[in-house]
């Protein structure tokens, strides 16, 4: 890349780091062309996108996009680094990966930051175990939904109680 070009590159993901909710470094060490296809085509179906950059570009980006201190150390910007980036759903893309990385054994998670916050190998792995967005909300309106569903079926009961014992009473003539 020439130098301009290199600008230019630096500018625009300067721009793509702020926007993200979430940006991941990943090692692709170890993927083929056709794989880093396949998975690049995975991503983009959870609205995220996969970008293959040099670490000393990210590096000035990422002083640039205020990202934090510690994912730009020397040590997570070592060997062939991509950057996996999601304007929407943050968790989505981790899922991607680590059912990719399961049947394949790469990529293989480094860093992140998730909606703003710093997250390490450890907890990426964790979070990318978590259902989808859409399951999550399903999941918490479900929850608190049961004890209204709970105490509509009391009193339904208590009501079908009460009109049992009216029929009753109604056919003796009492």
């Amino acid at each position: 890349m020439k130098k301009q070009e290199k600008t230019f590159f630096v500018q625009n993901l300067i721009e793509e780091l702020k926007a993200a909710k979430s940006v991941v470094l990943v090692d692709y060490s170890g993927l083929n062309v056709s794989s880093q296809q396949e998975l690049k085509r995975r991503l983009k179906e959870v609205n995220a996108k996969m970008i293959v950059v040099k670490n000393t570009l990210f590096k000035l980006a990422g002083k640039d996009a205020k990202l934090p201190k510690n994912v730009l150390t020397n040590t997570i910007l070592s060997g062939q680094n991509a950057l996996i980036l999601a304007a929407e759903d943050p968790i989505a893309p981790l899922g991607v990966i680590a059912k990719f990385a399961e049947e394949s054994e790469v990529p293989q998670l480094k860093v992140g930051i998730i909606e703003g916050s710093f997250q390490d190998k450890e907890s990426l792995n964790k979070l990318s175990k978590l259902p989808g967005r859409d399951v999550l909300l399903i999941q918490t309106v479900g929850v608190i939904s049961a004890p209204t569903h709970g105490i509509v079926g009391t009193l339904q009961a208590n009501l079908q109680e009460l009109i049992y014992i009216l029929e009753t009473k109604s056919k003796r003539g009492d």
